[in-house]
């Protein structure tokens, strides 16, 4: 569009055709009408991996008023084009552009923000690229699958002036945000002990020979800055999160809801533990690698232990001086000891976390007022930080000191290796 902004644009276009005799059909939604926003007043969004989360966010985003999806991109041809078609459907038109390298999407001037639902090795590259470009970011959580992936998205993000929310949806739902303020209000006392219950369930896969790579899939780029490794369909669509290289097994998929809850509970969106010591047991053999039987504790500066395991219904309990509190995922049920507790009213001048609309909701919200969301990327950024140290405490076998500060293992190189390891070139942060 050199030179002129996307709304000058758009408006120019729209009195243009109104000063001629058009013979095509315009749909009323594309006037403002049906309950959708005008076209100039549309946040408008592309969408960066649309397998199955991907797509039900997709979706989700075509149902409110005030967006526009403009384009998909997705390394996997059946996922673009079925995705593009559901974009197309909606709009009645044949709009959606479709991209294999988001790079092409990110370049476009007319695209306000992303949702980036990509397997997670993807979220640091993708999203610290795509505050560069100027877009705001959907992103799932983990917010990045390393320590550093999620720092640049924070930094550049802040240094963009980018608005961001992980997709940790358990801070949208109000049950939980009024156990949160509970928690920091002091109605449970003084806060000692945080547990963390995250079953773990992993489907069972023996290793496989290597496959042809599909013609409609390009697996090198699927692969991107993870290490190269012969392509099985059990590694990819569905199953990678079970692989280190790609995700983080339960500790960072449920773990960044559950783990997530406590941090906001604990007022620790801006740091982390300072010890974490773990303990976990892997398949012996087969396709995954990741952690199925586990124990973790750590220790935050305060005091306060969070002691975690792979076991019992899943959620967050807080445990204080004067009453216990546990909050159920998903959909943030609460139980409390004293149950009177859960009757508490939070008065005017207490902490107050508000409330969210949605948690799509509430990042449309932000792109508009420019505000923060209620899962922006420093708390994302903590959130996957604690998860992946749990997963490194896992693998060295070794009780980590942690500065949340400076975001290094102090007391083993080997484990400081593990939080800073490499990417496959030509693949950056």
């Amino acid at each position: 569009m050199n030179g002129i902004s996307r709304r000058q644009f758009l408006k120019s276009t729209a009195a243009a055709a109104g000063a001629a005799v058009s013979p095509y059909y315009v749909p009323a939604s594309a006037l403002g009408k049906t309950g959708r926003a005008a076209p100039a007043e549309r946040i408008t969004i592309g969408c960066i991996g649309v397998g199955g989360q991907g797509t039900g966010n997709m979706k989700a985003f075509l149902q409110q008023p005030d967006t526009q999806v403009v384009a998909v991109c997705d390394v996997d041809a059946h996922h673009k084009q079925k995705a593009a078609y559901a974009v197309n459907e909606v709009y009645g038109n044949a709009g959606c552009a479709e991209y294999a390298d988001f790079r092409q999407l990110l370049s476009r001037s007319d695209i306000d923000a992303v949702v980036i639902c990509t397997p997670d090795h993807w979220h640091g590259p993708t999203a610290a690229a795509a505050a560069r470009a100027g877009k705001d970011i959907y992103c799932e959580k983990p917010l990045a699958n390393t320590i550093p992936g999620g720092r640049a998205i924070a930094d550049e993000a802040k240094r963009y002036g980018r608005v961001v929310q992980t997709g940790s949806h358990e801070r949208s739902n109000d049950s939980a945000r009024f156990g949160c303020e509970l928690v920091r209000n002091g109605r449970l006392g003084k806060i000692h002990t945080v547990r963390i219950n995250l079953p773990a369930r992993i489907p069972q896969r023996p290793a496989r020979p290597p496959e042809p790579v599909p013609e409609w899939f390009d697996y090198d780029f699927w692969l991107g800055p993870a290490p190269w490794a012969a392509y099985n369909k059990d590694r990819c669509h569905g199953h990678w999160r079970w692989n280190l290289e790609y995700g983080g097994g339960e500790i960072t998929d449920r773990g960044a809801h559950v783990m997530d809850l406590a941090q906001l509970g604990l007022d620790t969106d801006n740091t982390g533990p300072v010890e974490v010591w773990a303990h976990g047991s892997r398949p012996p053999d087969g396709m995954y690698n990741c952690f199925i039987d586990f124990q973790y504790e750590c220790r935050y500066k305060n005091g306060v232990r969070m002691i975690g395991q792979s076991a019992g219904e899943r959620g967050v309990e807080f445990l204080g001086t004067d009453g216990r509190l546990f909050i159920k995922i998903h959909g943030s049920q609460l139980t409390a000891d004293p149950p009177e507790l859960l009757r508490e009213t939070i008065g005017p001048g207490e902490i107050h976390l508000g409330r969210s609309r949605g948690h799509r909701r509430n990042f449309l919200d932000a792109v508009k007022n420019r505000g923060e969301t209620v899962a922006p990327a420093e708390a994302g950024h903590r959130t996957a930080s604690l998860c992946h140290l749990v997963n490194i405490s896992m693998l060295t076998e070794e009780k980590l000191r942690w500065d949340p500060a400076a975001e290094r293992v102090t007391n083993s190189p080997r484990a400081d290796a593990l939080v800073r390891r490499p990417m496959r070139s030509p693949w950056r942060l």
